[in-house]
């Protein structure tokens, strides 16, 4: 029988007046997967900093294997046995290293390896590591160079060097592809096979359905739900999240109106089936695919980020060639990227400028920017969208994370557009945190076309009038929100169905 593996009594952390964690109770199990679920604010993140030595409990234990377990920073934690692998993909990689080094690094800095490295050595361990998590990738390639869902997949395998007795993974499938997402589950099983205890935090429900022995759910910093057993109720943890039933989502089919955007004959690739699309004023459309789809390449060439092979782009009537991000912005088209941290946030910068960023000529005369007006605009966003913080001149590292992503969708919603672009809005953020921006996106909806381009059939299914699903860079189905057949959706999205272009 398992024993536990890190067990957490009464856990007590509070930050001034506001108490974050209350009388937590928490059992890892060897061998065991516990998917952690919680809101935005509920206390997981201060869970965990707790437990890797981020933080000091103010009340409660934690024990390792049996034994009192008080890191005093999280390399303690680590030599403990206690591994994190964070959501921000950065913190678990040095970029400007090459893969063999990143890989190798924890056993670098050891006492006792000396002062000199023996490169071929070196090479050789890191391509067991490698090797042992599935990744084929050169090496001596720098990480910086390497795609999202690699370095993801880098850090994941850092970690599996460190042979951990706990492993604590924050969100890691946010980046990767069906098939690296394989991978990590098979990685999991086998971990599992070895007596680690696997602590999980996700919301997504084909992750949890695929590893999950126990749900463990958080509400206002204290335990709200504990699910396990043979079949386990994904729907009733999350109304322990929320205070609400998953179905509870009210969206009201819009048609829309008069064509924004048309897109003809489109290529995205080489030898990729041309695409067919329009989308129409008020109407919210998602584009639902796997890492490869062609999703994001569709974004990339309606923001000026790249090219199409051949087709054209019509936005009210009028041809469309953006040969640049300013070209696209000028026209009204915006596009909210995925990867916040390294693609839209600007860390030295507080909520209102990093929200205003690109319109800041809309808040100034001349030289001079008017900062009431500035502020009072990111003030009505931080309203409508439920953005919790206690100015706007509050820095943006302060906010978690789904409230960051909400100051980056804030920020291309300040303006109207003709198109918005919305690249994995969701990403990293709880349920809670995904139906505000969601009923933001839709309430804003008309006068423009929006364009969704998610990874998940649930988080579509939330937010869109219409799902179109793409594989391969081709359009293979279109669904009517509220009409969906979800045999039919999902054979479409694993690519089951003869790819054919689509438009209403």
């Amino acid at each position: 029988m398992a024993g536990d593996a890190l067990k957490v009594s009464g856990l007590k952390k509070s930050f001034g007046k506001n108490h974050v964690l209350r009388e937590i109770d928490l059992t890892l199990s060897e061998g065991s997967v516990t998917v952690l679920m919680g809101a935005n604010g509920a206390g997981k993140s201060t869970l965990v900093k707790v437990i890797c030595g981020h933080h000091r409990a103010d009340g409660g234990s934690v024990t390792l294997a049996g034994e009192a377990f008080t890191p005093v920073d999280a390399a303690d934690a680590i030599d403990k046995g206690v591994v994190t692998v964070h959501q921000s993909i950065d913190d678990g990689v040095i970029p400007d290293l090459d893969v063999a080094n990143n890989l190798m690094l924890d056993r670098l800095v050891e006492p006792g390896h000396g002062l000199f490295v023996r490169e071929r050595h070196l090479r050789a361990e890191a391509a067991k590591v490698a090797a042992a998590m599935g990744i084929h990738v050169d090496l001596r390639a720098r990480v910086s160079d390497m795609s999202v869902a690699d370095r993801q997949m880098i850090a994941i395998a850092r970690a599996m060097a460190r042979a951990p007795r706990v492993l604590i993974l924050d969100e890691p499938t946010s980046s990767l592809s069906a098939a690296e997402a394989d991978r990590l589950f098979a990685l999991i099983d086998r971990l599992r096979g070895q007596g680690v205890a696997v602590l999980y935090i996700s919301h997504r429900m084909s992750d949890i359905r695929r590893i999950a022995d126990r749900i463990v759910v958080m509400r206002d910093g204290a335990i709200s739900g504990v699910f396990e057993g043979a079949t386990l109720d994904y729907e009733a943890a999350v109304t322990a999240m929320l205070g609400h039933r998953m179905t509870d989502v009210d969206v009201t089919v819009q048609s829309g109106t008069e064509p924004i955007l048309e897109v003809s004959n489109l290529s995205l690739f080489n030898r990729s089936q041309p695409i067919d699309l329009t989308v129409r004023d008020g109407e919210v459309v998602a584009l639902v695919g796997l890492l490869g789809s062609g999703k994001s390449r569709l974004a990339e060439i309606l923001f000026g980020l790249s090219q199409p092979r051949c087709g054209d782009i019509r936005l009210k009537g009028q041809l469309y060639a953006p040969r640049s991000v300013r070209d696209a912005i000028a026209r009204g088209v915006f596009m909210s990227p995925k990867d916040r941290g390294s693609n839209a946030v600007v860390p030295s910068f507080d909520i209102a400028n990093n929200m205003t960023i690109p319109f800041l000529g809309s808040f100034s005369t001349g030289s001079m920017l008017k900062t009431g007006r500035q502020r009072a605009c990111a003030r009505e966003m931080v309203d409508g969208l439920g953005i919790v913080c206690q100015s706007t001149g509050d820095d943006i590292g302060t906010l978690s994370g789904g409230n960051q992503q909400k100051v980056m969708i804030a920020r291309w919603l300040l303006e109207p557009a003709t198109v918005l672009l919305l690249d994995e809005p969701f990403q990293g953020v709880d349920i809670g945190a995904r139906r505000d921006i969601g009923h933001q996106i839709r309430a804003s909806a008309a006068g423009r076309a929006t364009l969704v381009f998610l990874a998940e059939i649930d988080e579509a299914l939330e937010i869109a009038d219409r799902i179109v699903v793409m594989s391969e860079g081709a359009i293979v189905g279109e669904h009517i929100n509220g009409q969906v057949d979800l045999t039919a959706l999902v054979a479409d999205f694993t690519g089951t169905a003869p790819a054919t272009g689509v438009s209403p």
